[in-house]
């Protein structure tokens, strides 16, 4: 199926534009002290994901304790104070290098669409960090769940749906295979696996999926998405113009 086909772009946020693993690794080797410094970025995410499991409220609030259950984990600099620092942290997670630009293209072809864990707060700071591309969001804060529950991509698509989408107009661009590609191909969703950390080992702050799942499209940057739908249009205007 061509690129350009499709309509609507929904988009994950954190981790597919937000890179929120150099955001973490850090704000935890800033704040953390001496140990922190030295602790392999692996056992930071395993810890860090363990603490988020714990404590899966809404990320602007969340993430203070977040902390404090990694930090007492690894042996870290574990006060309130600290904690309130990685808490704001959070807010200038940084975007992707490619994720402005590659957006920016992409939004004079589609409709862009988030469709985030974080919460409404967490996410106007994000959006604002990738320069405000989004033509409509999707939060916690609305569907009440978190991905993967089903629910929340029921909630997009009923969204979409309001607004004169056809579901089959719908393509879905994420990097976890655990909270998005595996889950939305599931529920008859075409899928595009921005595979950010393709040569890398383990799946690093993202939780690893019971089985890897295959995606309809596959690319290892935003910037090859943006890329496959430029050369889509440069072929058809070609052959418009050749016939």
């Amino acid at each position: 199926m061509s690129l350009t086909t499709f309509k609507v772009l929904t988009f994950d946020v954190v981790g597919t534009l937000i890179d929120f693993e150099t955001g973490v690794i850090s704000a935890i080797r800033e704040l953390g002290g001496d140990k922190a410094a030295r602790a392999p970025e692996d056992e930071i995410f395993e810890a860090y994901k363990r603490g988020r499991d714990k404590f899966y409220g809404r990320s602007s609030f969340a993430m203070k304790d977040v902390y404090l259950s990694l930090a007492t984990e690894l042996g870290l600099r574990n006060d309130d104070a600290t904690a309130d620092a990685f808490q704001l942290s959070i807010f200038r997670w940084p975007a992707f290098a490619d994720s402005v630009a590659a957006l920016k293209r992409l939004r004079k072809n589609f409709r862009l669409v988030a469709m985030t864990n974080a919460d409404r707060t967490a996410f106007s700071a994000y959006s604002a960090t990738l320069g405000n591309p989004f033509h409509d969001s999707v939060t916690c804060d609305e569907t009440g769940v978190a991905k993967p529950n089903p629910q929340f991509f029921a909630f997009n698509r009923g969204r979409q749906s309001a607004h004169g989408y056809q579901f089959n107009e719908i393509l879905h661009v994420a990097q976890s295979q655990h909270h998005d590609i595996g889950v939305a191909k599931d529920l008859g969703y075409t899928v595009c696996w921005i595979e950010r950390r393709q040569g890398l080992e383990g799946f690093g702050g993202t939780p690893a999926p019971t089985t890897l799942t295959k995606p309809d499209y596959h690319f290892s940057s935003l910037k090859q998405l943006a890329d496959a739908v430029d050369a889509e249009i440069l072929s058809f205007h070609n052959s418009a113009t050749a016939a």
